[in-house]
């Protein structure tokens, strides 16, 4: 098992900082974000080239820190199209130069009608919605399939992938076998389902079997009609329960405490390993 965060959520600034915070927390894997912790790089076109991105992965790998995962997360159902064909090239070019990173596989969620709130639209459950997103991910699948990367794509309960089977159906419909999942189990709930968490948990590590390259962890408590996030070990979460299910599915899983700062993540980070060692 390996306790992975991402870059930005160390709350520093630039790449030796951010290494540096790493190892004062013995922290060894990222979720790169680079866009968010670099000032340099701006998601934007023309942001990544060989040069910058060798500095980065080298970097890296010479403080031994792995990267399971680059973030490159964009709305691709966002209304402003000229946008959303922004972004695509933004993430074209990450897959171009992951393996320069230190990683192949790109990563996003399936957005929402919301635009930049990416947050729950009854147009988000529509066919329609999902057909475009099938139609983004199919192209980029195709160009990370040109350069030797895979895409992972992440649901979540407010998104146009609400689901573990709507994000099914459009790998399904994808068709790419260098399609991955990022499962995060916290993004699949609501205040409709929340208690059957673990049934959730059970029936994505089923449906998504040999393809989740990375677990997304937090905890969350049920206050006033909503579910909020708070670190793990801090809410509801059966760890032992969830870890068990984990453990089992990849006994060498990946997992990103999301979310997770300041003076929580060295705690978090013990309270992590003592679980997962329980089971």
């Amino acid at each position: 098992m390996k306790i992975a965060f991402r870059t930005h959520d160390l709350g520093v600034k630039g790449l030796d900082n951010a290494i540096q915070k790493a190892k004062d927390c013995g922290i060894s894997a990222v979720q790169l974000v680079a866009y968010k912790f670099i000032d340099e790089i701006p998601y934007e076109a023309g942001a990544l080239n060989e040069e910058n991105t060798l500095a980065i992965g080298n970097a890296l790998k010479k403080a031994e820190i792995e990267v399971p995962l680059i973030g490159a997360y964009f709305n691709p159902v966002h209304s402003d199209k000229e946008k959303v064909v922004k972004c695509k090239r933004v993430f074209k070019e990450y897959l171009k130069y992951s393996a320069n990173l230190g990683c192949n596989i790109v990563g996003s969620e399936t957005g929402s009608f919301n635009d930049d709130k990416w947050t729950y639209n009854p147009m988000n459950r529509t066919d329609d919605a999902l057909w475009d997103v099938v139609e983004t991910f199919k192209e980029l699948s195709a160009y990370a399939k040109s350069v030797g990367a895979y895409v992972g794509m992440e649901g979540a309960a407010g998104h146009v992938c609400w689901n573990v089977q709507t994000l099914k159906r459009a790998i399904d419909e994808i068709g790419a076998d260098n399609i991955k999942v990022i499962f995060d189990l916290y993004n699949y709930l609501d205040a409709t389902n929340y208690k059957k968490y673990l049934e959730i948990l059970d029936e994505g590590l089923r449906t998504f079997y040999g393809k989740i390259v990375v677990f997304h962890i937090k905890d969350c408590v049920f206050k006033d009609g909503q579910l909020k996030q708070v670190a793990p070990g801090k809410g509801m979460f059966d760890f032992e329960k969830i870890f068990a299910k984990i453990k089992a599915y990849d006994k060498h899983a990946t997992l990103v405490l999301e979310g997770t700062t300041g003076e929580d993540i060295v705690p978090c980070i013990n309270f992590i390993r003592d679980a997962w060692d329980k089971v």
